[in-house]
C-alpha cells in the first residue's frame, strides 16, 4: 500500500517510523519501535513553570470574550492563577480521594481548574456537557457522579446547569460557577476560590505529586452507553507527549499554533492537543464551534484569523472543511500558509475527502500537506501507533510509537492490538471488575481493535485498522461479518451521500443496513424541497431514493459474498440520539445501542415481505 499522491509536499521534520518484530511460538508477535523514548517530565504543571520562567509573556490560551474579540492568558499569568487555585481547592477538602468535576466545556476558566487540581495531586474530571444539557432524564451524568464521587463541581454559566446539579448534587459538594449563578442551588465564584488566600499546603502537595499520581479521569461510553472512568496519570501524559515530539519533532522546533474545537473531555482534545499546547510551550486558540452544519461557521470564522502550524479534527470536521475551502480562495491561501502537517483520529477518513484536501493544497501552494494518523484510545493517553513522514493512506495506522510495547494476539482469525508502556493507563476508578478483563496475564492493555499489516512482505510499511473485534457477528450460517472494514467501504462507496452506517443483524441470513445519510449533501440531489424541507422529507424525495438504490445496486454487484452483500437498508430521518446513549460524547455510533433502541426497524428489514421505505439491492431479491 503506497500513499497515491507524488506531488512534492511539504517539507516538515516528521520522523521515519520503524520497528522491531519478534515472533514467538504461540502465533504472537511483539513489535517495538527501534527508537528508545527520552526522559520525559515527572509531571504536567512542570512544563507550565518551564514556560512561565521560559516565555513569560507568550500566550498560552485564547478564547473569545463577549464582545467577539480575543482574551488572552500569557505563561506566566496561567501559572500564577494555577498556584492560588490549588491552594482554594485544597482549602475546599478536595484531596486525591476528593476529586474535582466539571460539567462545562472548553475555556480558559476550564484549563486553569484542571491545571490547578493537577498541580497538587487532585484528580479532575471533564464531563461532556451533552450529559447535563440538553436531556432530561441524566442518566449519564447520574452514572458518573455515583461512581467519582466528587467533592468540587465547576460549572461555567452556571444557570445552564442548575438543572443537572439538582438531579445529583451531594451535601458536601461544593458548587463553583463562572459567569452566571445557578439557580437555587448554593454556590461560590471562581474568583472567590482563586482569591481565598495563599496557602503553603499548595506547595507542599504539589512536591509530594509523582509520576504515578492520578491527573485525571476521563470516561467513556462502553458497549452499553454507560460511562467508565479511565484513570490517566501524569506519567501517561507526559510520555505520550514525548512520544509525540520524537514522531514530529516539528511540534517542538517552533511553539505550535492551534485552533482547536475538540472537546477537553475526550484524550484527543483534553490530552492530545492540549498537551501539544502546554508541552511545547505553543499557543491554543479555543473554537467554539463544532463539526455540524450549524456550528461549523463559528470553526470558519476562527481559521480565517488563526493560522495553525498544525491541524487537529475528527474526518467529519475534514469533511465539512473541505466545502469551505473549496469555496473560496483567499481563505485557502490563509488556511495553507504555514501549516505543517494535518492529523486526524477519532474515525476512518474517506480516500475522497482525503484527497480533495491534498488537491486543495497543491493548487493552493504548489504542494501538499503531510497527513499524520495512527492507532490510539483514552487508555493510551492516547497516542500509540502511527505513521510517519513516508505519509499515509486512508486505514493505514502505521507503527507503535517509542516506548509503546506492542503485542499482536491472533483471536478468531483476526489479530488483537494489545499494548503496554509508560503511557498505559493503570486501570479503572472504581471498577476493579473492568480491571479483571482489560488487561492480559502480561499487563498488556486489550484494546478491542484488529489490526493487520499493510504489506506483510514488507512489515515496515505498517499496520493497517482492521475493525473493532466487539462489533463483528455472525450471519446464521456461521460466516463472520467484518463490520469495520465493511462499514468503511460502504461509507467510501456513497462518495459523501452516507454520514454513517450501522449493519444488522446477528443471527440472520445475511446483512442489512441502517443508514444515517448526509443531509446536506442530498437535499443538493432535491432542491425542489426548499432549504425548510424535513429530514423525513428528504430521505422520501425520489431522487435521493433514486440515488441510494443506485450505489446499493452497485455495491452490491461488487461484494457478492454473503458476509459483504448489502441486502437491504432502510434511511433513517431521526439521527442518532445521544440522550438515548446511540453516540458517545466524540460523536461516534454506538452499533449495539443503535440496533437496540431501533429493533423494530431492523425487524422491518427481515419480513418476507418489506414495506416500500426499504430498500431492496436490484439483482438479488430472489435470495433475500
Amino acid at each position: 500500500m503506497e500513499p497515491l499522491a507524488k506531488r512534492p509536499v511539504r517539507r516538515v521534520n516528521v520522523a521515519t517510523v520503524r520497528a522491531t518484530f519478534e515472533h514467538r511460538d504461540n502465533g504472537v508477535v511483539h513489535v517495538r519501535s527501534t527508537e528508545a523514548l527520552r526522559e520525559y517530565p515527572a509531571r504536567v504543571s512542570d512544563r507550565l513553570e518551564r514556560w512561565a520562567k521560559q516565555s513569560p509573556d507568550r500566550i498560552f490560551l485564547a478564547q473569545r470574550g463577549t464582545d467577539g474579540s480575543w482574551q488572552h492568558l500569557t505563561y506566566s499569568s496561567a501559572f500564577r492563577r494555577v498556584r492560588k487555585l490549588a491552594a482554594g481547592l485544597l482549602g475546599s477538602g478536595l484531596s486525591k480521594n476528593r476529586p474535582l468535576i466539571i460539567l462545562s466545556g472548553n475555556s480558559i476558566e476550564h484549563g486553569l481548574l484542571a491545571l490547578a487540581a493537577m498541580y497538587t495531586g487532585i484528580p479532575y474530571a471533564p464531563i461532556a456537557p451533552s450529559y447535563s444539557l440538553g436531556v432530561k432524564q441524566f442518566v449519564a451524568l447520574k452514572h458518573v457522579w455515583e461512581n467519582l464521587q466528587p467533592g468540587m463541581v465547576f460549572v461555567q454559566d452556571g444557570a445552564q446547569f442548575s438543572d443537572a446539579l439538582k438531579a445529583v448534587l451531594q451535601d458536601d459538594t461544593v458548587v463553583i460557577h463562572h459567569g452566571s449563578t445557578p439557580a437555587g442551588i448554593d454556590s461560590i465564584s471562581l474568583d472567590a476560590l482563586e482569591n481565598a488566600g495563599a496557602s503553603p499546603l499548595a506547595e507542599n502537595a504539589h512536591h509530594d505529586v509523582r509520576p504515578d499520581s492520578i491527573a485525571k479521569i476521563l470516561y467513556t461510553s462502553g458497549s452499553t452507553g454507560l460511562p467508565k472512568g479511565v484513570i490517566t496519570t501524569h506519567r501517561m501524559l507526559c510520555s505520550n507527549q514525548l512520544m509525540l515530539e520524537q514522531v514530529m519533532p516539528c511540534l517542538a522546533e517552533q511553539p505550535p499554533v492551534l485552533c482547536d474545537w475538540l472537546p477537553w473531555n475526550h484524550t484527543f482534545g483534553g490530552s492530545h492537543n492540549f498537551g501539544i499546547a502546554l508541552h511545547n510551550g505553543g499557543t491554543l486558540y479555543i473554537d467554539a464551534g463544532k463539526p455540524t452544519p450549524e456550528l461549523f461557521g463559528e470553526t470558519v470564522r476562527n481559521l480565517r484569523e488563526i493560522a495553525t502550524t498544525a491541524y487537529f479534527n475528527v474526518p467529519r470536521g475534514y469533511e465539512l472543511l473541505v466545502e469551505h475551502l473549496r469555496a473560496d480562495a483567499h481563505f485557502r491561501k490563509h488556511f495553507f500558509s504555514r501549516l505543517n502537517l494535518l492529523f486526524f483520529a477519532a474515525a476512518g477518513l474517506s480516500q475522497k475527502v482525503w484527497d480533495d484536501m491534498q488537491d486543495l493544497a497543491f493548487e493552493t501552494c504548489g504542494e501538499e500537506i503531510l497527513v499524520v494518523t495512527g492507532l490510539g484510545a483514552t487508555e493510551t493517553a492516547p497516542f500509540a501507533i502511527s505513521t510517519g513522514v513516508e505519509g499515509s493512506s486512508s486505514g493505514w495506522i502505521g507503527l507503535p510509537a517509542p516506548g509503546v510495547e506492542l503485542k499482536l494476539f491472533p483471536i478468531g482469525g483476526r489479530t488483537e492490538a494489545r499494548v503496554r508502556g509508560p503511557s498505559i493507563t493503570p486501570g479503572f476508578w472504581r471498577r476493579p471488575d473492568l480491571n479483571q478483563t482489560a488487561f492480559d496475564h502480561e499487563g498488556f492493555y486489550c484494546m478491542g481493535d484488529a489490526i493487520k499489516l499493510a504489506d506483510p512482505a514488507n512489515p515496515q510499511k505498517g499496520f493497517v485498522f482492521d475493525g473493532r473485534l466487539n462489533e463483528d457477528f455472525k450471519l446464521s450460517s456461521g460466516t463472520w461479518v467484518r463490520v469495520g472494514a465493511l462499514r468503511m467501504r460502504l461509507i467510501a462507496h456513497f462518495e459523501g451521500l452516507l454520514q454513517d452506517v450501522v449493519l444488522a443483524a446477528p443471527d440472520r441470513d445475511y446483512v442489512t443496513a441502517l443508514c444515517f445519510p448526509a443531509l446536506p449533501a442530498c437535499v443538493k440531489l432535491c432542491r425542489d424541497l426548499g432549504e425548510n424541507a424535513s429530514p423525513a422529507d428528504v430521505c422520501a424525495h425520489p431522487q435521493v431514493r433514486a440515488a441510494f438504490q443506485q450505489k446499493f445496486d452497485s455495491f452490491a454487484a461488487a461484494n457478492t459474498t454473503n458476509s459483504t452483500c448489502i441486502v437491504r437498508a432502510v434511511l433513517l430521518a431521526i439521527p442518532p440520539s445521544l440522550e438515548a446513549r446511540e453516540l458517545t460524547d466524540k460523536g461516534s455510533i454506538n452499533q449495539r445501542v443503535v440496533l437496540s433502541n431501533r429493533a423494530a426497524l431492523v425487524e422491518e428489514l427481515y419480513l418476507e415481505s418489506p414495506p416500500d421505505h426499504v430498500l431492496v439491492a436490484n439483482g438479488i431479491r430472489d435470495t433475500a
